[in-house]
C-alpha cells in the first residue's frame, strides 16, 4: 500500500538558491512550517517569508564561522524518528523536539571550488560540506516517514504532487532518497579524487605518495555520462561512466555534431587519439577496430591523412581517424571526399566545422587540454585487471646495434616512427614503415610470422625500402626472412629470443640493420 505523509514542518538549507522562493513560497501557501539556516534564511525572508532559525530551535547559535548549524539531536531526532513507533513518538515529546518531514538541501560546491586555481588548500577544504550530507542522509535512510530533496530541479514535481494531492507519496520519497544517496556518493568520491590526485597541486609538501597506483582497495569513483544505444552488439545494452573527478580523455570528450556515438565508436575513438598523441608534429591516425590501418606524420595536415588514408584505403573507409593538431580547412576538405565515422582532435578550425557541416552523421569530438590516461582498466570475470598505461617510449642510450650494420640516419627515423606506431597495434604486430608514414601493418596474429606476411599482403604501396617495428621479439628467423623478401632495410624489436643469435645472423646475412630496444610493447 502507499502510504501518504502529510507535511507540516520543513527544513531548507541550501547553497544553490535557484528556486528557493518558488518552492518555499509553495510551502508557505500549504501551510508548512520553514526552519532554515543563515544565508537560506536570509533568502526567504527577503522573498516575504515567515522563518524560524534553526539556532532558535536548538537553543545553540551557529558555532565556528558556520561549521556547526544543523549537528543537533533536535534536528536529527525530527528527521530520524520512525512515523507511527510509540517509542520515537515519547522519546520526542519528552525532550521537547517536534518531527521535521521534510528536508531540502544541497552542499557546499566543492567540485567548483576543487577546479579552481586560485584558492589555496584551506579555502578548498573549507568546502567539504559536514552537516549537509549528515542531514541528507539522515532522511533519506527515514524516508518512510521523510521527503528529502537534493535537487532544485525536483522543487516543481514535488510542489505540483502536494498542491494535487496534499502529501507526498511513498514512491516520489524512495526516488528522491536513491538520488540524495547518489548524489552524497559522488559528493564523497570528488573528495576522495581532489585527497588522493589534487590537494598535492595546492600543497606540494603533500604530494609524496600521492595517487598509489595500485592501492589494496581500489575504489573506483564513475558516473554515468549517457546511456548508448547498444554495446558492440545490438543485443547488449551499454552506457558511458566517467571518473569523478573528470579527468579528460574521450570521456570527457565534446561532441560538436553527428549521430549519437556507439560503444565501438568510443572504443576506436580512444585508440585514435592515444595513437596520434605519440606524435608532436602535425600526425593522422586512422583507426578501424581498435587497430591502426594508417598513420603519417607531415608539416602539412592534409597531406599526412592522404598518406594515411594510402597505407590502406579500403580498410580506412568507414574508420576512425585521429589528429594530433587542430583540424584544418584542407584536412576537412580531403576527409569529405570519403566515409568516415569520427574524427576526434584537439580542436577544429571554423573553415574545416564548415566543410564538414554538411555531413550531419559525422561525430565530431573535441578533446578537452587534459586528456592523459592515468591507469588501463580492464575486466575480467569476478573482477578488474589494473595497469599503468604503456608510456614507455625509446630510450636512445639503451638501444642496442645488433647487427654488422647499423642503421643510417634515416632508417633511424623511419624506426622510431614505426615503433611509435607498433605500440598501438594489437599483438602479435608488425609495422611496415617509411620515415613518417605505414606501409603495411599485420595486427593480431597467433604467430609473428604470420603477422609479417599479412602486413605484405596488406600493403598497397611498394614495402622495398621500409623499416619493420616488431612489438616483441622474433622467436624464429622465419619472420626476418620473410621482411627481407618483401624488400626491408633495417628492424627494430625488444630481443630477449632464446634464438636472438639466430635472428641476428639472419639479418646480418640479407645486410639488414637490427636495434634491440630492451623493451616490448604487447597490446591485447
Amino acid at each position: 500500500m502507499d502510504r501518504m505523509i502529510q507535511l507540516r514542518r520543513a527544513l531548507l538549507s541550501v547553497s544553490d538558491k535557484s528556486g528557493l522562493a518558488a518552492f518555499a513560497g509553495g510551502l508557505h501557501r500549504l501551510g508548512v512550517e520553514l526552519l532554515s539556516t543563515g544565508g537560506t534564511a536570509q533568502a526567504m525572508r527577503a522573498a516575504g517569508l515567515s522563518v524560524v532559525e534553526v539556532a532558535d530551535l536548538t537553543g545553540v547559535p551557529e558555532l565556528l564561522d558556520g561549521r556547526v548549524k544543523t549537528l543537533h539531536p533536535a534536528i536529527h531526532a525530527g528527521l530520524l524518528a520512525i512515523r507511527g513507533n510509540p517509542e520515537h513518538t515519547r522519546q520526542l515529546a519528552a525532550c521537547g523536539i517536534q518531527p521535521i518531514d521534510l528536508l531540502a538541501v544541497n552542499l557546499y560546491p566543492f567540485e567548483a571550488a576543487a577546479a579552481r586555481s586560485d584558492l589555496s588548500l584551506p579555502e578548498v577544504i573549507e568546502q567539504i560540506d559536514i552537516g549537509g550530507p549528515a542531514l541528507l542522509r539522515a532522511a533519506a535512510k527515514n524516508f518512510e516517514g521523510v521527503a528529502v530533496v537534493t535537487d532544485p530541479a525536483d522543487y516543481p514535481m514535488l510542489l505540483a504532487e502536494l498542491e494535487e494531492r496534499g502529501e507526498v507519496s511513498r514512491l516520489t520519497r524512495f526516488r528522491l532518497a536513491q538520488k540524495v544517496f547518489a548524489h552524497t556518493a559522488r559528493y564523497d568520491a570528488l573528495i576522495a579524487g581532489f585527497l588522493e590526485t589534487g590537494a598535492g597541486r595546492l600543497a606540494p609538501e603533500l604530494a609524496a605518495g600521492e595517487g598509489e597506483p595500485f592501492p589494496a582497495l581500489l575504489s573506483l569513483r564513475l558516473e554515468r555520462v549517457q546511456a548508448l544505444r547498444y554495446g558492440e552488439n545490438p543485443h547488449q545494452p551499454a552506457a558511458l561512466y566517467r571518473e569523478i573527478p573528470a579527468e579528460g580523455g574521450i570521456a570527457a570528450a565534446r561532441q560538436l555534431q553527428g549521430k549519437e556515438l556507439s560503444y565501438n565508436n568510443l572504443l576506436d575513438l580512444d585508440a585514435a587519439w592515444a595513437l596520434a598523441q605519440e606524435f608532436q608534429q602535425p600526425a593522422v591516425a586512422i583507426i578501424k577496430h581498435t587497430n591502426p590501418c594508417g598513420v603519417a606524420t607531415d608539416a602539412d595536415q592534409a597531406a599526412a591523412f592522404l598518406r594515411a588514408r594510402a597505407t590502406d584505403p579500403v580498410s580506412a573507409f568507414g574508420g576512425i581517424i585521429g589528429l594530433s593538431r587542430p583540424l584544418t580547412g584542407p584536412t576537412a576538405a580531403a576527409i569529405a571526399d570519403g566515409f568516415v565515422e569520427a574524427i576526434v582532435a584537439p580542436g577544429y578550425g571554423a573553415e574545416a566545422l564548415a566543410r564538414l557541416a554538411g555531413k550531419k552523421a559525422l561525430r565530431l569530438l573535441e578533446m578537452p587540454a587534459a586528456s592523459a590516461r592515468r591507469r588501463d582498466i580492464r575486466a575480467v570475470s569476478g573482477g578488474l585487471l589494473l595497469q599503468a598505461p604503456d608510456g614507455v617510449d625509446l630510450d636512445p642510450a639503451a638501444l642496442k646495434v645488433v647487427t654488422r650494420r647499423a642503421p643510417s640516419e634515416t632508417e633511424l627515423r623511419a624506426l622510431r616512427f614505426a615503433w611509435k606506431v607498433a605500440k598501438h597495434v594489437k599483438s602479435n604486430a608488425i609495422v611496415f614503415t617509411t620515415e613518417s608514414a605505414t606501409v603495411g601493418i599485420g595486427a593480431g596474429q597467433m604467430s609473428r610470422v604470420d603477422s609479417v606476411r599479412l602486413a605484405i599482403s596488406k600493403a598497397v604501396l611498394p614495402t622495398r625500402g621500409t623499416v619493420l617495428a616488431s612489438d616483441a621479439f622474433f622467436p624464429f628467423r622465419d619472420g626476418v626472412d620473410a621482411a627481407a623478401g618483401a624488400g626491408v632495410t633495417a628492424i627494430i624489436q625488444p630481443g630477449g629470443s632464446v634464438r636472438d643469435d639466430e635472428v641476428v645472423a639472419a639479418a646480418d646475412e640479407h645486410g639488414l640493420a637490427m636495434i634491440f630496444t630492451g623493451v616490448r610493447h604487447f597490446r591485447h
